[in-house]
């Protein structure tokens, strides 16, 4: 049996027991291939065919190293009776558990980073990581951008993000579970960035520094959002997470009606939140209907992901307040 061989034998396996996907992968052939080259000691970039390879190395490229060659392709490689044991012990786990692979090869990739995880926090894979790759906040930004919170933090992975994309800006990570902070603490320190990334335990906005200590130009936030009709209807991956990372009571904004009611005193004059709400766009314009918002577009559409500015936050709720004639 050949690499490839094994892959293909390994996405049959998790089609036919019908797990599901979405912490990392969307399909049975992206997580066998996971799986697989994890279980061996692979780089999940290890060119299967010559059609990798021609991807991995430019010409150019191959001038600057010297005449360097790429890695030959990989997927034609004899395996071992051990080596496909290994594979199928892996597979067996994750069919029977339904653990999301990130949990049982305790690493998950967002935007190209690596970060360490397990069962105390969530799967990271929210679209605020694309935003902040791809530059599409910069422009509500300036140069007296210096203090960035990325609130419901989890395994801290936003918080690391934004670090990395904002160099001169300090991150605090906020999150409700010692568990999820004790996990951002390993990515933090992972990624070195101890001396501008502080964590800490927070419901919400309640246990930051008053005004103006604990005050922001800029707040990631990806709270608990399913409603409960969604929270019901999870499959077994999604349920292996922490509950309180996800649920949002009955139409998924308790966490958010709270937020946006706090935020203000929390940001700076021309400051931004920007908050995902997931498939919830339905209830988060219901809850919110006199709001101005900006949706800002994603690879899953231009419904996952809003943005407010400290003005639209303050108008809105200064017209909620208002008796009514």
């Amino acid at each position: 049996m050949t690499l490839l061989e094994l892959i293909e034998d390994a996405a049959r396996q998790l089609t036919d027991a019908g797990v599901a996907f979405g912490h990392g992968t969307d399909n049975a052939d992206d997580e066998a291939a996971w799986l697989t080259l994890w279980a061996l000691g692979l780089p999940l970039d290890t060119p299967l065919t010559a059609d990798d390879v021609e991807g991995d190395i430019s010409d150019e490229l191959a001038l600057s190293l010297g005449g360097a060659q790429a890695v030959p392709p990989q997927g034609q490689r004899a395996i071992t009776a051990n080596e496909q044991a290994r594979v199928q012990n892996l597979l067996v786990e994750r069919i029977a558990t339904r653990k999301p692979a990130a949990y049982l090869t305790k690493e998950a990739w967002l935007q190209g980073v690596s970060f360490y995880i397990d069962e105390r926090a969530i799967v990271p894979r929210s679209f605020i990581a694309e935003l902040l790759a791809d530059g599409s906040i910069d422009p509500w930004l300036s140069d007296q951008t210096e203090r960035v919170l990325d609130l419901c933090t989890g395994n801290g992975s936003l918080a690391v993000l934004a670090a990395m994309v904002y160099p001169d800006v300090q991150v605090d990570g906020v999150d409700l579970s010692p568990d999820a902070l004790a996990v951002a603490q390993i990515n933090v320190e992972r990624h070195q960035l101890h001396e501008r990334i502080s964590l800490r335990l927070s419901d919400g906005l309640n246990a930051l520094q008053a005004p103006p200590l604990g005050v922001y130009d800029l707040i990631l936030c990806n709270p608990p959002y399913v409603n409960a009709a969604s929270m019901a209807a999870l499959p077994a991956e999604y349920r292996a997470e922490p509950e309180l990372a996800l649920a949002g009571g009955d139409d998924g904004m308790d966490f958010v009606r709270t937020l946006l009611r706090d935020a203000p005193a929390h940001l700076s004059d021309q400051a931004v939140l920007v908050l995902e709400i997931g498939n919830e766009r339905a209830h988060f314009e219901r809850a919110f209907a006199d709001l101005e918002v900006v949706w800002l577009p994603t690879s899953a559409g231009d419904d996952q992901v809003l943005l407010l500015t400290r003005a639209a936050l303050q108008t809105w709720l200064a017209a909620d307040s208002t008796p009514t004639p």
